[in-house]
């Protein structure tokens, strides 16, 4: 990492590994954050790149070959926003060149791989960040604070609705091909719902029972799910990928109190009221935490670690609607 002229301050010299949508918004954050500089842009699709490269990140160099740019462009890290099942082998290419990573979700495509990163990243070397966004947003950090705290007694059932206009915006794109895209929107989109699920009840799932339908698509549309965690805590879960708007909500039902996520809110049910609650935690993102792990050695809050049972819920939930069984996790 280099220092900013007349500054103490780090710069973290970064390569984009996949330039699409999301590689868009993660340039936004890192730029606007100020301890990166984008150095390097690398896409299977040159024009791609050569677009983020226009429009966002005009002083990075655009690479022909993934190679080339993490041997020759001076980075220290890289983002990785391809389709997952390029993950492992472009995660471990990097972390062997000393490169620290964020990479986007899902980790890698199978849980062999899974494991082997985790494994990787224990043993020490460079840092491994999954890029979980809803565990920075200071809703949900609230939201995990508040149910960890045992102050509104043990957890009895929590309930999740995503919706979400996905499927309108997938034809032809990698995300409707079941091989890039394990899953469909219960696996790309979802997978930070399911995330949530272990991350704010700090439970582990027990068994799962699941519907789903691709709706026309070649990957699963809608998903529903209905399970069991850890002592005794009841589960509902639905993933609407053809809906027409938005829309996420969350409800915890504790022994004292109903904590939900509604309208981008945190609210809190007590005694037949429902007020908001106001008292949140600072909020941030996937980029900026990333950043301040490798400037000021600040907590990874996302290791590969917290990959692992999303993936196992995940793949429960498609071999119950596969199968039309409940599928107990181990």
């Amino acid at each position: 990492m280099s220092e900013q002229s007349g500054s103490t301050s780090k710069v973290v010299r970064l390569g984009i590994i996949g330039c699409g949508m999301i590689a868009r918004l993660h340039v936004k954050r890192l730029l606007a954050d100020g301890q990166a500089r984008i150095v390097g842009l690398f896409d299977a699709n040159r024009a791609t790149a050569e677009r983020l490269h226009d429009e966002l990140a005009n002083t990075a160099e655009v690479f022909a070959d993934l190679g080339t740019m993490i041997g020759t462009a001076g980075m220290d890290a890289v983002v990785i926003c391809t389709p997952t099942l390029f993950h492992f082998e472009q995660v471990t290419m990097c972390r062997d060149r000393g490169l620290h990573v964020l990479c986007e979700k899902p980790l890698a495509d199978t849980r062999e791989r899974i494991v082997r990163l985790i494994d990787q990243a224990a043993a020490g070397g460079p840092v491994l960040s999954v890029s979980y966004q809803r565990r920075y947003d200071s809703i949900y950090r609230t939201l995990r604070r508040e149910v960890r705290s045992g102050r509104w007694g043990q957890v009895r059932s929590v309930t999740t609705h995503n919706s979400e206009r996905w499927q309108q915006t997938i034809a032809g794109t990698w995300r409707d091909d079941p091989q890039l895209n394990p899953g469909g929107f219960l696996g790309d989109a979802g997978s930070h719902k399911i995330d949530m699920l272990f991350f704010f009840t700090g439970l582990e799932a027990e068994e799962v029972f699941a519907h789903s339908d691709c709706c026309g698509s070649n990957v699963q549309i809608v998903t529903t799910v209905s399970g069991r965690l850890h002592s005794g805590v009841m589960l509902s879960m639905n993933f609407i990928g053809n809906a027409q708007h938005w829309r996420e909500d969350f409800q915890i039902h504790c022994a004292e109190a109903d904590l939900a996520v509604r309208e981008n809110a945190l609210w809190i049910g007590r005694d037949n009221r429902f007020e908001k609650f106001n008292d949140l935690e600072p909020g941030s993102s996937p980029d900026a935490a990333f950043l301040d792990v490798l400037t000021t050695g600040a907590t990874n809050e996302a290791p590969p670690k917290c990959a692992l049972p999303v993936f196992e819920f995940t793949q429960a939930v498609l071999e119950s609607a596969r199968t039309g069984k409940v599928i107990r996790l181990a």
